[in-house]
């Protein structure tokens, strides 16, 4: 299974249809937030792909969910969100000890604006960092996991 994970688009909606153009093969495509207009235009323009979507916290009056809980695949489970209200921007303790609570093995979140992957204590973790304002001296970026029968695989991609 192939997830494209994308976070912090801030209403710009061409570097969206830019990624998910790029990956037709995906068999999910996951938004953390901060981006709800161009991700309700995606819907309307690929009502064929999978998309969820997670509320950020600059998404004001969003019935969005703040963080949503995704089988893979039998065998892994997905935490994913936008991380705001995990303060992620001063550690991951919050978000990892919800994650081990919802059963989750791979934890998915935004918000820093910071890119990272990393595997901790059984866990896989991804921040995609920002599609549009990146704020660690990278360029804008996104995310790709891929869940197979061998196992994990995270990377991030750079968008040139």
């Amino acid at each position: 299974m192939r997830i494209v994970v994308m976070s912090d688009s801030h209403g710009i909606y061409c570097v969206l249809d830019k990624i998910v153009s790029a990956h037709p093969e995906a068999d999910l495509y996951i938004h953390l937030g901060d981006g709800q207009k161009e991700c309700d235009l995606l819907r309307q323009l690929y009502p064929d792909k999978n998309f969820c979507f997670i509320r950020g916290n600059c998404d004001t009056s969003s019935e969005l969910p703040l963080s949503q809980v995704i089988k893979v695949n039998n065998d892994h489970t997905i935490f994913a969100a936008h991380g705001h209200t995990y303060n992620v921007k001063y550690g991951l303790s919050a978000i990892r000890k919800e994650a081990k609570c919802a059963g989750a093995d791979i934890i998915l979140f935004g918000h820093s604006h910071f890119r990272y992957c990393g595997y901790e204590d059984e866990t896989w973790i991804m921040n995609p960092g920002s599609c549009m304002i990146p704020r660690d001296g990278n360029k804008p970026s996104y995310g790709i996991v891929d869940v197979t029968d061998s196992g994990v695989m995270t990377n991030i991609v750079s968008i040139s």
